[in-house]
């Protein structure tokens, strides 16, 4: 034998090594269950407890697990062959192990037992071996044989086998009349009733809890007033969950209508959003037509700048200066650079004065031209180096007469012969004949106006205008005087067009 928790090697104490009476089987083997007339009083009489708490434990006993202590255990190696064959043959027999739920019919000693156990300290009947024997393992069918039979079968009955079988028979019987497996040692014993003191102190408590909770619920029994202010209570909270149900179904009403206007508000919602999106299309359509506008606007507004820079900066230039620029060198009045005289310690040369007297009749013909004045007996032909004077002299009916005179000299001839420069001298004279013609108009355009050197037939200022022998100096004054006479019409011209601009 070995104990089913520890797995310790057990002696079996001296009350289970005899033989136990019949009766004594009996009683432990037949107690496993109860008889069908005992059950069925048992289940007539009046249960002690409510029938909901019966319905509960029933409940809880057909969901009920195994054993709380229950373990598989094998059979030990040295167990002798056919051991548990031998205890199955009499369980059936018997029948011992069938009698409760707890048991199976495969359960022995030697495999997988439910670990429970009866701490036995005497043995309470002590029965002759022979007497138990026979009173127990007499079968029905062998009741009538001889007593060679009953011999025979007290001498099987006393070997080591028939111990095992029974002690194995009686260890089911008390392991299947409750949770724990049979047999265990002393000192699991001992265990195993400090656990089960232990869940009896718990037990114990609680049932004192229960008890008091009665006490104290019988004791706070309502009165007939309770009872009736209790009932008003229930009348008033259940006015109030009438109201509570209707304001929540006029809540539910007025939701479905909430949920109808949320629908339609998210409808306009979606059709905003659209709107929404084409405004902010063409808003950005817009802006880019916009942005490009600008750049057209800011573009044309930059080139409107530079060319009004441009045309006030060509409106201060004066093209008649740039083209008749007349300054001096020295006591040479210049043209373009080209001086206009001659002296004996600086003599220039005829090319020189031949051009510049050229250009001082392009410039007069030009500012005639300007201010539209048409001089009177005289048409100017301008013609660089030999530019010409042409006069044209109609007497009382007669034909018109044409005259030019040249406004340069070869210089071939020297100056002593004056006659031979006749032609020149005519044509400068003719010259100051025009120059006053064109200053008297503009006088007469405005009073503000003066010709800076007077004009009188062949003299301007001091000075004449006719070559003489060794009068150089005069003549070469008189060059001056007449380029800045010169000037000054030019200036006038200048100013009468930036006046009509």
């Amino acid at each position: 034998m070995f104990c089913q928790k520890c797995r310790v090697p057990l002696k079996l104490h001296a009350s289970l090594e005899d033989q136990l009476s019949p009766a004594t089987f009996d009683l432990l083997v037949g107690s496993s269950t109860l008889s069908p007339i005992l059950k069925q009083n048992l289940s007539s009489s009046k249960p002690p407890y409510p029938a909901e708490r019966r319905e509960i434990y029933e409940k809880a006993k057909q969901t009920t697990p195994s054993a709380v202590f229950k373990r598989g255990v094998l059979a030990p190696r040295f167990a002798p062959p056919g051991l548990q064959e031998s205890h199955y043959a009499a369980g059936d027999v018997d029948g011992a192990s069938q009698h409760s739920p707890l048991t199976t019919p495969t359960r022995s000693l030697y495999q997988n037992p439910t670990e429970s156990f009866v701490y036995l300290t005497e043995s309470q009947v002590a029965v002759p071996p022979t007497q138990a024997h026979r009173g127990v393992y007499v079968g029905e069918n062998e009741q009538g044989n001889g007593n060679a039979a009953v011999d025979e079968e007290d001498d099987s009955k006393t070997t080591l086998s028939h111990q095992m079988k029974v002690s194995a028979k009686l260890f089911d019987v008390l392991s299947s009349k409750s949770d724990i497996d049979h047999p265990v040692c002393m000192e699991c014993t001992e265990l195993l009733v400090d656990g089960l003191s232990k869940r009896l102190a718990n037990v114990t408590r609680e049932r004192d809890t229960y008890v008091e909770f009665l006490k104290k619920v019988n004791a706070e029994v309502p009165t007939r007033e309770e009872k009736l202010q209790a009932e008003k209570e229930y009348q008033a909270i259940k006015a109030e969950e009438a109201l509570a149900i209707q304001s929540l179904r006029d809540i539910e009403l007025e939701k479905v209508g909430v949920l109808e206007e949320l629908r339609r508000l998210e409808e306009e919602a979606k059709q905003l959003d659209l709107e929404e999106e084409n405004f902010w299309r063409e808003r950005n359509e817009f802006a880019l037509k916009l942005e490009e506008f600008q750049n057209d606007r800011d573009s044309i507004n930059l080139q409107y700048d530079h060319d009004s820079r441009q045309l006030e900066r060509l409106q201060r230039t004066n093209v008649y200066n740039d083209t008749f620029c007349i300054g001096h060198d020295g006591y040479f009045g210049t043209i373009n650079g080209l001086r206009l005289g001659r002296l004996p310690n600086q003599p220039v040369g005829w090319p020189e004065i031949n051009a510049a007297w050229g250009q001082t009749l392009l410039l007069l013909a030009t500012v005639a031209e300007k201010i539209k004045f048409t001089f009177e007996g005289y048409r100017l032909k301008p013609m660089g180096s030999t530019s010409r004077i042409e006069k044209v002299e109609s007497h009382h009916g007669e034909q018109t007469r044409v005259s030019s005179l040249e406004l340069f000299s070869s210089g071939e001839l020297p100056l002593a012969r004056m006659f031979v420069h006749r032609k020149f001298d005519h044509a400068m004279v003719a010259f100051l004949d025009c120059l006053r013609q064109m200053g008297e108009f503009v006088e007469s355009q405005d009073s503000n106006v003066k010709m800076p050197y007077t004009i009188n037939k062949d003299k301007i200022g001091d000075a004449c205008i006719r070559l003489a022998f060794k009068q150089d100096e005069a003549w070469t004054k008189a060059c001056k005087y007449t380029l800045t006479c010169a000037k000054f019409l030019l200036a006038y011209a200048s100013n009468t067009r930036a006046l009509h601009v």
